[in-house]
């Protein structure tokens, strides 16, 4: 039986982990951003892995093997950072092919620590072995103070759903290169997570949060299952940048399809109730409220030109 039967990527880590080893010192396991253990008193351990292959996450064609280091350490710290967590320390593993050159590697690890000296993580440890593509796979650590810990458990109803900067430059960038037309790529190619400061400033008035990594219509889906909850996202509301909204008109596709289902852009969405709304804008107002969270009972729809259209699902590794 194939993975997509049984409905995909994760309907597999749900089969995979139905039977996991419960211990005091797990606050959170699967289902978040990053693993939450206990650790001091005030503050939890948060912990995640990403793994990135050739020609499926990357090609030389169009990365650079400082760009695919540089990718490596900011999708990891993408995921500590929508905790509410600040990122600490990474261990890798990589699995290199025989003709992999000693430069590329130079250039690789060259994009890992410029991207770990800007989030103040450091790479202290891991492994090294060969393989017929090479992959790469990377595991940060972090801590988050108690109290400002974000699940996507959290969400309530009536809570607003916020979205930080814009969506759809990673799909937007993806899909001019596979067309081999010129435009804005540095999305697709240079992607860039939020700070662990933001993230903070978000957690101290957000209830729930989750990184964008596979598309903002699977993002909101998460929070809902994990909250028991429903939501509308109100479709032009989405932000979207201009360079998406010309590379669409471009290729004849919907802007708004590369928010939704394109993934990868590393923005935090996020909930939160409207008496907390004017708060956080005079912290940290790079954000657009793009929804609300409503009952189970509502389901969780696109509202779209007064019509309402279900949601669907984001990226699956699986999905055929």
């Amino acid at each position: 039986m194939k993975i997509s039967q049984i409905g995909g990527e994760f309907a597999l880590i749900d089969r995979l982990m139905s039977k996991e080893v419960n211990d005091p010192a797990i606050v959170k396991g699967v289902g978040d951003d990053c693993a939450v253990l206990e650790y001091t008193a005030d503050k939890y351990l948060v912990v995640t892995t990403d793994m990135m292959v050739e020609n499926s996450h990357f090609t030389s064609g169009w990365f650079s093997p400082f760009q695919v280091g540089r990718k490596l350490m900011e999708v990891n710290v993408s995921d500590v950072v929508a905790m509410g967590g600040v990122p600490r320390f990474a261990f890798i593993s990589v699995a290199l092919t025989r003709e992999t050159e000693v430069e590329y590697m130079d250039e690789l690890y060259r994009g890992i620590f410029a991207s770990g000296r800007k989030h103040g993580v450091h790479l202290v440890g891991g492994d090294t072995t060969h393989g017929r593509e090479i992959v790469l796979n990377l595991t940060v650590t972090g801590e988050v103070e108690k109290e400002l810990l974000r699940l996507r458990s959290g969400a309530k109803e009536g809570d607003l759903i916020c979205v930080t900067g814009t969506l759809g430059g990673n799909q937007a960038g993806l899909e001019l290169l596979l067309a081999g037309k010129a435009g804005h790529t540095a999305e697709f190619l240079e992607p860039e997570c939020r700070s662990a400061s933001e993230g903070i400033v978000i957690a101290r008035h957000a209830n729930a949060m989750i990184d964008v990594s596979d598309g903002l219509a699977s993002e909101v889906g998460h929070i809902c299952k994990a909250s028991g909850v429903g939501a509308r996202i109100d479709c032009e509301k989405i932000p979207l940048s201009p360079d998406v909204i010309k590379a669409a008109s471009e290729l004849g596709k919907d802007p708004y399809n590369y928010a939704l289902y394109g993934g990868e852009d590393f923005e935090l969405v996020f909930t939160i109730g409207p008496d907390m709304l004017s708060g956080l804008r005079e912290k940290f107002d790079d954000f657009s409220v793009v929804g609300e969270i409503l009952p189970k009972g509502a389901g969780i729809f696109l509202a779209r030109d007064n019509t309402r259209i279900d949601m669907g699902k984001g990226y699956d590794h699986f999905a055929e």
